[in-house]
């Protein structure tokens, strides 16, 4: 029988016509009768699914300007409006300048999330944990987007301004909120600055506030989430991170600053058009050593800007050096501030 839980995911998908969801948390249901040993409730279930999407697929799916599918409209409603900004990204995968192995983890997430009712009729789950750690401007937010984009799911950002509260017991009610929402809407989950929850539980913070906050958080990140809603969670400061953390999650990503070849990757396809024929890619890379991938991505804009005033087709390996070299210097001049 139906948990009180998949009920709800079952409604909320009707009642916001995600047809989709709403067959995969029906596998779900379909799963758990199977183990408790009522194949034929199960096979029931299954038919009937089978029997949905053949008719979804013998039907013209709904196509906006330039080809691409539309994406039912999601947005928080009641106090969630507070707690989560959502968009819908067009960001892909190709479009982050990532390591190979990085980019394979993603990829091997992308596809258990794409045939998650093939593993569901397994009884398996597809991962749906993550955790992004590395410096500012690496790419994990972008990284995030990207997993939105490729999936046509909506981002919903968490706000921490809003989340975290000096009242005691307010802060894990609102988290318990937004992880209702994950277990009855479908899409990516991002929790940015993650450490300002994730912090060790033996810090002496909040007279213990903020140890219960983590406390909380642990228990709702491993309940069974009937939409395979992917949450993710991204830090700068791993080492501020409870221990306990770590085993949640279905996979952690450790970013980097971008090497030469990423430098280069980055920087063409961020001038696009306005690359230069002859660029001195020797001494370009020379000056981007040590920048971030949002550092470099800046310096790119703004000679583009440059181009476009000065009437320009294409900019200038003196015009990237001298942009690099200020990013390099407000890089440097922001880390003397944190230092004192």
């Amino acid at each position: 029988m139906a948990t009180a839980r998949q009920i709800v995911a079952l409604l909320n998908s009707h009642v916001q016509g995600e047809e989709e969801q709403f067959l995969s948390i029906a596998l779900q249901v379909a799963a758990a009768e199977s183990r408790r040993g009522r194949k034929e409730v199960a096979d029931e279930l299954k038919r009937l699914v089978d029997t949905a999407r053949d008719r979804r697929r013998s039907a013209s799916p709904a196509v906006v300007p330039g080809g691409e599918v539309s994406i039912p409209i999601t947005r928080p409603r009641g106090e969630l409006q507070n707690l989560l900004t959502n968009t819908y990204p067009r960001t892909r995968l190709d479009d982050v300048v990532l390591r190979p192995d990085l980019k394979d983890r993603l990829s091997r997430v992308l596809l258990q999330q794409r045939r998650r009712d093939r593993l569901r009729a397994h009884d398996q789950t597809p991962n749906a944990r993550l955790l992004f750690v590395g410096p500012p401007g690496a790419g994990k937010t972008m990284t995030a987007s990207a997993l939105a984009g490729e999936l046509r799911l909506p981002l919903f950002t968490i706000r921490l301004d809003t989340l975290i509260t000096r009242f005691m017991g307010e802060t894990a009610a609102k988290l318990r909120l937004v992880f209702d929402q994950v277990a009855s809407v479908r899409g990516v989950y991002l929790f940015d600055e993650f450490d300002a929850i994730g912090g060790h539980r033996t810090a002496g913070n909040d007279v213990g506030e903020m140890r219960r906050v983590l406390n909380s958080f642990l228990q709702f990140l491993e309940e069974t989430n009937s939409t395979d809603s992917l949450v993710v969670c991204a830090t700068n400061h791993p080492e501020l991170l409870d221990r306990a953390l770590f085993r949640r999650f279905d996979d952690a990503l450790e970013y980097g600053l971008p090497d030469d070849a990423a430098v280069r990757a980055v920087l063409a396809a961020r001038l696009g058009r306005f690359k230069g024929a002859r660029m001195a890619w020797s001494k370009i890379v020379e000056a981007a050593h040590g920048l971030s991938q949002a550092d470099l991505v800046r310096a790119a804009d703004e000679v583009i800007k440059g181009a476009i005033l000065d009437d320009q087709k294409a900019v200038s390996t003196e015009s990237l050096l001298a942009a690099l070299t200020e990013r390099r210097m407000v890089r440097e001049t922001l880390a003397s501030f944190t230092e004192k």
